[in-house]
């Protein structure tokens, strides 16, 4: 199955911006649709962004919807987020998801659908 590992978090200030990346393994990274979830402390685990298998449709939470954008790069195998206007809420670890079914076509939200995730990578927003 694919696996996934994050990368490009860190340390920022408000209203800084990061550009996450998500790399995947296989040769079938473009038949999944993807998200990113992010953790902050004390909290659960919250949707953040999705995007379809041909990067034809994604879709925010109300929280990021404006300030980040997702987008995928079939052919690196690789799903972005990229972070502007950082601010202090922000700050959590952000997990990349895939959904290998094979009878998804398009966007999901719920992070039970995702059965492939990355090991997180830190993002921290200071005021």
């Amino acid at each position: 199955q694919v696996q996934l590992v994050e990368s490009g978090g860190g340390l920022v200030q408000t209203g800084d911006s990061l550009r996450l990346s998500c790399a995947a393994s296989g040769r079938t990274f473009s038949s999944y649709t993807m998200g990113w979830f992010r953790q902050a402390p004390g909290k659960e685990r919250e949707f953040v962004a999705t995007i379809d298998k041909r990067a034809g449709t994604t879709y925010y939470s109300e929280s990021v919807r404006g300030r980040f954008t997702i987008s995928r790069d079939n052919a690196k195998n690789t799903v972005y987020l990229q972070m502007n206007n950082l601010k202090p809420e922000d700050t959590a670890v952000y997990y990349c998801a895939a959904d290998t079914r094979e009878d998804v076509f398009g966007i999901v939200v719920a992070s039970t659908s995702y059965d492939r995730w990355g090991q997180g990578t830190q993002v921290t927003v200071s005021s």
